[in-house]
C-alpha cells in the first residue's frame, strides 16, 4: 500500500483547505478523554444530520423497511442516533490512527480469536466478512499484531485528499487495499495464507447478484463471498465489532469458520450472511450504516422503495 501513498503537500490548493481544518480539529479531539471524545462525535452527527438531506430520507427509509414494529417518534430517534454513530465513527477514524497499540487494546475486547486463529491454521487464508458499521475503524487495530498483515477490500473515495487520508488510517491496521475489481490481487492474498477483510452487504450492480431477502425485505444481494472461496478454498470467518456504553468500550465477535460454505446456491448462502448479519444489526441498530440505498438495484418488477 506505500507506493500508493502520494506526499500531502500535494494538496495545498484552496478546495482542500477545508479538509485540512477538520482534520486538525480531529487531532485535537483524539487529545482529549474518550467520555469527551464521543460527546463531541455525536455533536458532529447531529450537524452532519442536518446537512444530510437525501442521505438522511435514504437513512429513515431504510430503518422504516426493516423496523416496521417500530412507531414514528422511536423510528425518528433511531435516526437521530443513527447520525450521532456516523459523527462517532468519524472521531474514531482518528483514535484508530493516532493512538497507540497499548491503549488500543485497553478499549477494544477480541472475543473468539482463536477461531481466526484456527481458521488461518488451513492454509488457504481467510475471508473476514463483516458488513458497513460505524465502528468498523477500531476493530482492526487490536488484530494488527495478533495475525500476519491483513488486507481489505475497499473502495476509493473520488476526493482525492479523503483517499489519501483514508488509506493513512486503515494503513494501521492493512497492509494491502484492494480494489473492488482487483479479483485476482484478492485471490493472490488468500493464497499467500493471509487474512482479506470483506464485506459484501451492498449490491452495486445486478451483475453477480441475487435478490432475497434481507430484513424479510427482497434485496439485491452480492454473490462474491461464494465466487471467491469456491476459487480459494478459504473459510469465511464472521467479525461484527460494536460500540459499548458510548464509546467507552468497543467488543468484536469473532465467529468459528462457516461450515458447509460455499453451499453450490448463491441465493442460499446469500441468504444465510444476511440473515447473520441481520441478528448482529440488531444488537445495536444505530450502528450499521443505512444511509446507503441498500434496496436499489432490484429488477424492475419490485418498486423502487426511495422513489
Amino acid at each position: 500500500m506505500t507506493k500508493e501513498l502520494k506526499p500531502l503537500y500535494q494538496f495545498w490548493r484552496p478546495r482542500f483547505w477545508p479538509m485540512w481544518l477538520g482534520l486538525v480539529l480531529l487531532r485535537v479531539v483524539v487529545w482529549l478523554p474518550q467520555a469527551w471524545r464521543m460527546a463531541a462525535g455525536r455533536f458532529l452527527g447531529r450537524r452532519i444530520e442536518k446537512l444530510a438531506g437525501k442521505r438522511r430520507k435514504v437513512a429513515a427509509r431504510n430503518l422504516a423497511i426493516c423496523f416496521p414494529e417500530l412507531n414514528d417518534h422511536d423510528r425518528e430517534q433511531l435516526v437521530r442516533r443513527h447520525f450521532e454513530s456516523i459523527g462517532m465513527g468519524v472521531i474514531e477514524l482518528g483514535i484508530a490512527w493516532w493512538s497507540r497499540d497499548d491503549y488500543m487494546d485497553k478499549i477494544v475486547t477480541l472475543n473468539g480469536l482463536d477461531n481466526l486463529q484456527a481458521a488461518l491454521k488451513q492454509g488457504n487464508g481467510v475471508v473476514l466478512l463483516s458488513g458497513h458499521f460505524a465502528t468498523t475503524e477500531m476493530a482492526g487495530r487490536p488484530l494488527r499484531h495478533r495475525v500476519p498483515p491483513m488486507a481489505a477490500m475497499y473502495r476509493p473515495s473520488n476526493n482525492p485528499l479523503t483517499d489519501q487520508l483514508m488509506r493513512r488510517c486503515r494503513g494501521k491496521s492493512i497492509a494491502d487495499l484492494i480494489t473492488k475489481t482487483s479479483v485476482r490481487r484478492l485471490l493472490k492474498v488468500l493464497k499467500e495464507g493471509r487474512i482479506v477483510w470483506y464485506a459484501a452487504d451492498q449490491a452495486y450492480n445486478r451483475k453477480g447478484t441475487v435478490v432475497v431477502p434481507f430484513f424479510g425485505e427482497p434485496a439485491s444481494t452480492n454473490t462474491s463471498v461464494s465466487q471467491i472461496t469456491k476459487l480459494s478454498k478459504a473459510p469465511v470467518v464472521p467479525f461484527f465489532p460494536i460500540r459499548i456504553d458510548d464509546g467507552r468500550h468497543y467488543s468484536v465477535d469473532i465467529l468459528p469458520a462457516l461450515e458447509n460454505f460455499p453451499s453450490g446456491d448463491d441465493a442460499a448462502d446469500a441468504t444465510r450472511l444476511n440473515e447473520l448479519l441481520e441478528k448482529y444489526i440488531r444488537k445495536a441498530p444505530e450502528q450499521y450504516y443505512w444511509v446507503h440505498r441498500r434496496f436499489k438495484g432490484r429488477p424492475e418488477e419490485y418498486p423502487d422503495p426511495y422513489d
